[in-house]
């Protein structure tokens, strides 16, 4: 048995690269699989499961044909792809889980995560998060006709790219603090997340006890996955191309 987790693909019509080496591991590796875990940023932006592009609904083909298969898909939304909601879910043949859930993975209790409520020295990125994560937000943004959403949708990832270039490295990555916190409060000692883009398998103590954080890759020069059996965890690249 293999459970595979993959995170931060960023999918969108621009990167082509990505989308077939995300394609060929749909069809080629994850029917293997005894459960797939996406822990985020799927898709580059999401600004409403109205919008229906054909990128989006061949992506929901290919979750609906794993499924189909009788691989169970399960979603943690990232802070690009937040506003994914139970229609797209239930096209695509995917379960929808909470922003931090625990997981028996072989036996070990796993905390799953996107990540980005780790990174709280990013002061800035925290209050925007906390901004657009507003349910009564979310609902009046939803009700925007779609031309609104996506003008909205593409002034706040130029404004995310221009950010990015000015922060400094350290304060876009996990706080080692609030990650022992975290993981201390949900009582595992194994978190597995994505978001930073850093992808390694870092050893800490907690108390007296030693734990483990997994981080996953992104694909943007290849793709990343976890894949995990009884005998543990290992981080695999997939090249582009055939």
């Amino acid at each position: 048995m293999t459970v595979l987790f993959i995170a931060d693909l960023h999918l969108s019509p621009t990167h082509p690269d990505i989308t077939d080496c995300f394609f060929r591991f749909m069809e080629q590796e994850a029917p293997s699989a005894s459960a797939l875990y996406v822990l985020g940023d799927l898709f580059e932006s999401w600004i409403g499961d109205d919008e229906n592009t054909p990128l989006q609904c061949d992506v929901a083909d290919a979750f609906k044909a794993l499924n189909d298969k009788g691989v169970p898909i399960y979603f943690i939304h990232g802070n690009r792809d937040f506003m994914i909601g139970k229609r797209f879910a239930k096209s695509a043949g995917m379960t929808l889980l909470p922003e931090h859930h625990v997981i028996d993975l072989f036996g070990e209790p796993t905390l799953i995560m996107h990540g980005d409520t780790l990174c709280i020295q990013d002061e800035g990125y925290q209050r925007y998060r906390k901004k657009v994560h507003n349910k009564f937000a979310q609902w009046l943004f939803r009700r925007l006709p779609l031309s609104t959403r996506q003008k909205i949708g593409l002034k706040i990832r130029s404004s995310s790219t221009s950010n990015k270039q000015i922060k400094p490295q350290d304060i876009m990555d996990v706080d080692s603090d609030e990650v022992i916190r975290v993981m201390q409060a949900y009582g595992v000692k194994q978190l597995i997340h994505g978001h930073t883009h850093r992808p390694n398998i870092h050893n800490l103590s907690l108390g007296t006890d030693l734990a483990q954080r997994i981080v996953l890759g992104d694909w943007y020069t290849q793709g990343s996955v976890l894949s995990c059996t009884s005998e543990g965890c290992t981080l695999e690249t997939r090249k582009f191309g055939k």
